[in-house]
């Protein structure tokens, strides 16, 4: 197939963990790749981890608010196209409900809401105009189950939800998709961040590659049933 024809998938948070795993199963499956992320470096590596050395890579914080614009415009100036937009990219700040503040709050929803949603939008009128598109939104079990000092963390990423339905709504005449995908514990190196084996073994967490099996599911279309749905990971806590 060549790269014209190719379907071109873009994950944000693709420097490791989920967004690293999900970029390696998309390549297996002869997609293009956008991968973006915070630090050059990471996304470099994970490109040459998967052989992916065609793969468009942009570097930028997605809490910026020119930055999700500029990801789905270079990626459409790039391929010429865009079919799945992966919001992986997140960050969960550990904090009590007495010591959430605002920059708590406000780094929560920069990165794990409003990002997402300007990509989304930005992304519309191409998936309009191809009549097909994919949003594979990587939310958390914690908006339906709550973990404590996941406060601020959990909020934005119920947003995430809401936009999965609407999405799913509002894209239907144009065969437009999207799923959100609910894990537990999954163990990545944002996990580590907050929690260190001995408070939380690997035995009660995801591998990665499970979560991200899901969303390259759900983007290829084996999972209609779950369109506009969440889609729950227990980890053994």
């Amino acid at each position: 197939m060549s790269a014209a024809r190719r379907p071109v998938a873009l994950i944000t948070g693709a420097g490791s963990g989920i967004g690293r795993a999900a970029a390696r199963m998309f390549h297996e499956r002869n997609f293009m790749l956008v991968l973006v992320g915070r630090t050059a470096e990471k996304l470099a590596e994970t490109s040459r981890a998967i052989g992916a050395e065609d793969a468009l890579v942009v570097t930028g914080d997605i809490a910026d608010r020119e930055f999700p614009h500029a990801c789905i415009d270079r990626s459409v100036e790039r391929f010429g196209r865009l079919d799945v937009l992966v919001n992986n990219a997140g960050v969960a700040p550990l904090a009590t409900i007495p010591h959430t503040d605002e920059a708590t709050l406000d780094a929560c929803f920069r990165v794990n809401t409003f990002g997402p949603a300007l990509l989304i939008a930005r992304a519309w009128p191409t998936f309009v105009r191809q009549r097909s598109g994919c949003v594979v939104n990587v939310s958390t079990i914690g908006t339906s189950d709550p973990f404590a000092g996941f406060f601020a963390y959990a909020a934005s990423k119920s947003a995430l939800d809401s936009f999965t339905r609407s999405i799913a709504r509002e894209g239907r005449s144009a065969g437009i998709t999207a799923y959100s995908v609910n894990p537990g514990a999954v163990e990545t190196p944002l996990l580590r961040q907050n929690f260190d084996e001995a408070m939380l073994p690997r035995s009660k967490t995801i591998p990665a590659d499970d979560v991200a099996r899901i969303i390259v599911g759900c983007a290829c279309g084996e999972r209609p049933e779950d369109n506009g749905r969440t889609i729950l990971l227990p980890s053994g806590r």
